[in-house]
């Protein structure tokens, strides 16, 4: 991948302060002025927020690109599962054809596309078994996924922190190893919204990172690589193995990754003792062609790029998903427990996805 594009270039000034950052002060200050009078416009009633009848938990980021926002959905959902709750999950559905069109939805099924979802959408709907709607408007989607599931007493929005149509009984400020960057708003920066000095009301923060990356009080999840599972014994259901790292020591193995932060996850196939040559690519890389060449013998990916990788057209590589375990700090659970009501008891029960968070 050439790092050298439009894209990686801001991406490197984002980090610093530098000449590039600093010509674009400019159109920051009028996104920041546009960002303040919408906010000043919901917090005079001339702008509504709308409630969904049930608890919402808004999982997101301040500063752009992926930071763990999904993993960390599917962790919620699964202790929403663990204490009594039915949750279902809405997203915008990044790069899907059914996000485009402001307040269309989409209910994500077995057999819908990942194109027309979206492949983050896809992966929660498939890992955790609940219901997943994907809509721009993240209160439209949220009013389809409860009139569709009425047994749905808790919702999770994937991203939307800065989607203030939606409101919320608690929020989930994930960030990764680059913190706010070099802390001015987008375009100079990569932030959203601006960094609060301290952790806004009824919000935690959660680091996707071995340390704290910013100064606002948070907890650090717990990550690691639950094993690996050949292609289409993946999509058949079959849970990823850690014994089949056994099976890859040794190999010459092309790690492909079109995930935001690519490195992380070559680094943990590293610490498995995996011998890799590296193949970054785009974040939601559509594999409409394959990436790798013909005679390449082993790849492994990520479950996020497995869901756009059709076993049929792999041809006589041996592709093999590989598929994280991500965890939440009890403390965190604790804490967010607490900005939430008691679920209803007995709580309705949907079935199990593939693997659960």
């Amino acid at each position: 991948m050439n790092d050298n594009t439009a894209g990686s270039l801001l991406e490197r000034a984002w980090l610093t302060r530098g000449p590039l950052a600093r010509t674009l002060l400019p159109l920051a200050w009028v996104f920041a002025a546009l960002t303040a009078a919408r906010k000043l416009l919901f917090r005079i009633g001339w702008l509504r927020a709308h409630a969904l009848g049930v608890p919402v938990v808004v999982v997101g980021n301040l500063i752009v690109g992926g930071a763990g926002k999904t993993p960390t959905v599917m962790a919620v959902v699964a202790l929403l599962r663990r204490h009594g709750f039915t949750p279902g999950i809405i997203s915008r559905g990044y790069r899907g054809t059914a996000g485009n069109t402001f307040g269309g939805t989409l209910e994500v099924q077995p057999q819908t596309a990942p194109a027309e979802c979206g492949d983050e959408p896809w992966l929660m709907r498939w890992r955790t078994g609940v219901p997943v709607f994907v809509g721009r408007d993240r209160a439209a989607a949220g009013h389809a996924l409860r009139r569709a599931h009425p047994a749905v007493n808790i919702v999770v929005s994937d991203d939307g922190l800065q989607h203030l149509r939606l409101a919320r009984d608690a929020q989930v400020l994930v960030f990764d190893e680059r913190g706010a960057g070099n802390g001015w708003l987008l375009p100079s920066g990569p932030l959203r919204e601006s960094l609060p000095a301290s952790v806004p009301a009824r919000s935690l923060v959660l680091y996707n990172t071995n340390s704290a990356s910013t100064h606002l009080a948070g907890s650090l999840s717990v990550r690691s690589l639950r094993g690996a599972v050949q292609l289409a014994a993946w999509r058949a259901g079959q849970p990823a193995s850690i014994t089949a790292f056994e099976l890859l020591r040794g190999k010459a193995l092309t790690a492909v990754a079109g995930v935001a932060r690519p490195n992380r996850f070559f680094e943990m196939l590293r610490a498995q003792g995996l011998q890799i040559s590296t193949l970054p690519l785009p974040d939601h890389f559509d594999f409409a062609s394959l990436p790798w060449t013909p005679d390449t013998p082993d790849v492994v990916v990520t479950e996020k790029d497995a869901v756009k990788l059709d076993p049929t057209r792999v041809g006589a590589t041996r592709v093999w998903v590989v598929a994280l375990d991500f965890g939440l700090p009890p403390a965190f659970e604790e804490a967010l427990l607490d900005l939430l009501p008691a679920p209803p008891t007995p709580a309705p029960k949907f079935a199990h996805g593939n693997q659960t968070a």
